[in-house]
């Protein structure tokens, strides 16, 4: 099994090994690209059949499409703190720690470890579809998790381009230091990506320092 973390000599835009297997390893790698291309024509189709087939006008659009898109900051928020940043004691559960979240901090420019995997988001949505599906009233499970979905790219590529992009808009700079700093900061916390909404209701929030 490769070592969980690089040589003092790597530099941050360097990739680690995570597995022998080269099937494994190499899904493990995945193309900023590939969520917009998978995710995006999925929440198009979602909310074409909530207008066509299920009748759903703009307004209640606009109701569940804000309703999605808060639930899926509150989901950033929640997996990045308590789920990537998990203090595992075991063997195991710091190898799951680091193959989910680790390898981005020591690496954290690699390009090809920015954004999920498809198939291991299409595994998350799946169970995240059974979750909606049996709370959500028919028919508002199809653009609740449409907008869900939606959130996810802003935050993917929100998350790429804070690593990889000089973000000179004054909100876009802000998110770029604010997430630079959950990096290399030393107090912690920042969680949110595309948000600072939950850092703020948790006390987690920190004002990001300098210009």
């Amino acid at each position: 099994m490769p070592a969980n973390r690089p040589a003092s000599a790597q530099s941050r835009e360097q990739s680690i090994r995570l597995f022998d297997n080269p099937v494994l390893e190499s899904l493990s790698h995945v193309h900023p690209i590939m969520p917009l291309l998978v995710w995006l024509p999925v929440a198009a189709w979602l909310l074409v059949r909530a207008v066509t087939v299920h009748g759903i006008g703009p307004v209640g659009l606009a109701g569940i499409g804000i309703a999605g898109l808060v639930t899926w900051t509150f989901a950033e928020y929640s997996l990045h703190r308590f789920l990537f940043h998990y203090p595992a004691k075991s063997r195991l559960g710091q190898r799951f720690v680091f193959l989910f979240h680790g390898v981005h901090h020591d690496t954290p420019q690699d390009k090809t470890r920015l954004v999920m995997p498809p198939v291991g988001a299409a595994l998350i949505l799946g169970v995240l579809w059974l979750l909606f599906s049996s709370v959500l009233p028919h028919p508002w499970a199809e653009p609740f998790t449409a907008f869900f979905l939606l959130g996810y790219l802003v935050y993917d590529y929100i998350h790429y381009a804070t690593h990889h992009f000089p973000m000179r808009h004054p909100l876009l700079r802000f998110l770029k230091r604010y997430h630079m700093q959950h990096h290399f900061a030393a107090e912690g916390g920042r969680f949110g990506v595309s948000s600072p909404l939950w850092d703020w209701v948790f006390g987690t929030y920190h004002p990001p320092r300098g210009r």
